[in-house]
């Protein structure tokens, strides 16, 4: 009878022994497997998604055809530019409303930049309608060649002489210049430079008939050395 009861004992406690080792197994950390190595062969290091053959092997086809042809310079013609795509981006005509918050203003002291642009008061103004004439232009008259853009801007701040002209413009100063009509008195400004030949009419303004005028009479820039 004691010998049963020690049997009995032994195996219980066997039975708690292999069932607290389960329950160690499951915090024990896993072992990597390990990878059989050849003492004769290098060890090589786990390949990436970098190292995958086709990385960075892209094939070349048709390199002819995609590649760009070889042109002479030569042969390149420079086309016109496309029309606008709507009327937004054009000039806007001579005589147009403008908006409600401009309104017109005496600018003292003007003094011209170019035939059709002068500054005052901190602004820039261009006359609008018209197209200005540069000061370095040069003009040619019957195969003689006179500095005309120069001539133009000295005409233009003689016939100013400092007097005050009355221009519709924004509220505030702004550093870039802007098309404004103006006034000198009761004399129209864009008017009176087409009209004597110091600069040309914009295809959209209203002073095609005064260019025609000037060209006829050969004045300004259109007539002789001045």
């Amino acid at each position: 009878m004691v010998v049963l009861l020690g049997s009995l004992l032994l195996l219980t406690e066997v039975l708690l022994i292999i069932r607290a080792a389960d329950f160690l197994a499951i915090d024990r950390p896993v072992p990597a497997p390990r990878q059989s190595v050849d003492d004769g062969q290098p060890s090589r290091p786990p390949a990436t998604v970098a190292d995958t053959p086709w990385r960075g092997r892209a094939r070349k086809i048709a390199q002819d055809l995609i590649a760009p042809p070889q042109l002479d310079p030569a042969q390149i013609e420079r086309a016109e530019p496309r029309p606008p795509l709507s009327d937004l981006g054009l000039a806007a005509p001579a005589g147009m409303r403008m908006p409600k918050d401009w309104s017109a203003v005496l600018l003292y002291q003007p003094v011209a930049t170019s035939s059709a642009t002068f500054e005052s008061m901190g602004r820039t103004v261009a006359i609008s309608g018209v197209q200005g004439i540069d000061p370095d232009t040069t003009c040619l008259f019957r195969g003689v060649a006179w500095p005309c853009g120069q001539r133009a801007r000295a005409t233009f701040n003689s016939w100013l002489r400092g007097r005050a002209l009355k221009c519709v413009v924004p509220p505030y100063v702004d550093r870039f210049a802007i098309a404004a009509p103006c006034n000198l008195g009761k004399q129209d400004v864009g008017a009176w430079l087409v009209s004597n030949g110091w600069a040309t009419a914009l295809p959209s303004g209203i002073y095609g008939k005064a260019e025609a005028v000037a060209k006829d009479a050969e004045m300004g820039i259109f007539g002789p050395p001045q």
